[in-house]
């Protein structure tokens, strides 16, 4: 490790990754608990579990290939195949979630409903971008280690 924001990213990794499959397999016992309190959750039971899990998995694997690009910052070697790779599947694991919550549109509009597609959908383009600027980088870097 290199040093403290390293250490730091890498447990925010970590545990977002580990927390969020235990909030996914407890989602059917919060909303449950929730309903008790908001008929909104208790009403809506079955479409809430299918949407918010359906997207919680997708949420997790752009953890996921994001420890694995990660993995990378820490070996000195982030601009190879697989960093592109990993970056469209963010993006099109983002736009995703994005349609996903799209869904709950259709059960009950919120501002932060609106906020979350947008960030979503900024984020999925981002990603599709960046894994374009990515895929030119290790084009040139193995133009240049040939050259060597």
């Amino acid at each position: 490790m290199k040093d403290k924001l390293t250490i730091i990213t890498k447990f925010i990794l970590d545990f977002m990754f580990y927390s969020g499959i235990l909030v996914i397999l407890t989602l059917p016992f919060s909303i449950k608990f929730f309903g008790r309190y908001n008929t909104y959750f208790a009403d809506n039971y079955i479409p809430l579990i299918l949407l918010l899990s359906s997207s919680s998995v997708f949420a997790i694997l752009i953890i996921y290939e994001l420890r694995k690009m990660f993995r990378t910052v820490i070996n000195d070697d982030c601009f190879i195949q697989a960093n592109v790779i990993s970056l469209r599947r963010m993006g099109t694991y983002s736009l995703i979630i994005a349609l996903i919550t799209a869904g709950r549109l259709f059960l009950y509009i919120t501002p932060s409903v609106l906020i979350v597609i947008l960030v979503f959908v900024i984020a999925g383009l981002f990603s599709k971008v960046l894994s374009q600027v990515f895929d030119k980088a290790v084009t040139y870097k193995l133009e240049n280690d040939l050259t060597i």
